[in-house]
């Protein structure tokens, strides 16, 4: 089998309400679709994304750059693949567009090794379950009054989630207390309940209101200082009981090793195209497993969830589900709120072709 076309496809994903969030208001997820075509008929999907087209073009002009190396190549040979394309960008280095770019390609490699043997992603790399935990994310933000989070929280539970995520980041930490407490008292003690500080914090800020929220028995604290800033992550994971979630703003095996390092986190969340691809993922992974830390994906959940099923320190796996209405069926869950790991060859969820047209951008 050989790859014979690269076809990128631009798609425009209104939310159903604009999402207040630390630094802009999220009106839309803009995903440039990446599909792998072979002489054999099977086609590879891909997908990376930004927020309310900022960049779009420039993400499109990096993902076509790759397309010498993949045009000929036999899917099974995605590892040469991904270490070509790793040197060739190195120049422009390892970070932001051109690693984003790279993950489109890797992305959809996988999805058609996947279907060149028959198998799901998780199968074909060694599955450790059937059904992954899964919790929401994308609701219960800083401007939903105290109802309307006590509202949401209900609605999710009704939904089947037996985990989500709030916001954090209210101009006093008490505030941020009885938003918790609120959510909290709303859902039970049979929930979990996870929140993010989305890097607004200074460590010391973190800390107060980290022990102010210990009764609450948070199933982890996220981002509470700029992503970056390792050494605070540290200094905030040492003083608080409730485990610290982050690493979705980092790249590559290398910002992870970073943050390991300094025992940034007691949860790495990779996400799938920062890390340049599922190829890198899995080595973050293997690399949080040998230092006994556990692992989150971020976003991306309709291929997620198969590394996920993958991997033996996986605690989560995100819902955020703005690429849903993109592909043909929903993400399905147990009585118990675990996803079912998809069972079709690849990644097992394909793009809706009559929702890509209706979505994409010309």
């Amino acid at each position: 089998m050989k790859i014979t076309k690269l076809t990128l496809k631009v798609v425009s994903v209104p939310l159903p309400a604009p999402i207040p969030s630390a630094r802009i208001i999220i009106k839309s997820a803009d995903c440039i679709l990446a599909m792998l075509e072979t002489d054999e008929g099977l086609v590879g999907e891909g997908l990376v994304f930004t927020l309310n087209g900022h960049r779009l073009p420039v993400l499109h002009e990096v993902i076509r750059s790759f397309e010498p190396l993949v045009i000929g190549l036999d899917p099974g040979m995605s590892g040469a693949f991904w270490s070509k394309a790793w040197a060739d960008i190195a120049f422009l280095g390892h970070r932001g567009a051109t690693v984003v770019g790279l993950s489109a390609i890797d992305m959809a490699l996988w999805d058609l090794r996947g279907k060149q043997a028959g198998l799901n992603v998780s199968k074909l790399i060694g599955s450790c379950r059937e059904t992954v935990p899964l919790y929401r994310s994308g609701s219960m933000r800083l401007s939903s009054s105290i109802d309307q989070l006590q509202d949401e929280a209900a609605g999710l539970v009704k939904e089947g989630y037996r985990a989500m995520k709030m916001s954090l980041g209210k101009p006093s930490a008490k505030e941020d207390v009885a938003r918790v407490r609120a959510v909290r008292e709303a859902l039970g003690p049979g929930i979990k309940l996870m929140a993010d500080c989305n890097q607004q914090f200074t460590a010391d800020r973190a800390i107060r209101l980290g022990r102010m929220l210990e009764e609450f028995e948070l199933g982890w604290i996220e981002e509470p200082v700029p992503y970056h800033d390792h050494i605070s992550e540290g200094v905030v994971a040492a003083a608080l009981d409730t485990p610290i979630a982050s690493g979705e703003s980092e790249y590559a095996r290398f910002g992870m090793l970073e943050m390991l390092r300094h025992k940034s986190a007691d949860i790495l969340m990779p996400d799938l195209q920062r890390m340049g691809g599922p190829t890198e993922l899995l080595k973050v992974a293997h690399l949080a497993e040998v230092n006994n830390v556990l692992i989150s994906p971020h976003l991306f959940t309709e291929m997620s969830l198969s590394l996920a099923a993958a991997m033996p320190n996986a605690l989560f796996a995100e819902h955020m589900p703005w690429f849903a209405p993109l592909y043909g069926e929903p993400i399905r869950m147990d009585a118990d709120g675990n996803a079912i790991v998809p069972t079709g060859p690849g990644w097992g969820y394909s793009f809706d072709p009559k929702a890509v047209e209706r979505f994409e951008v010309r």
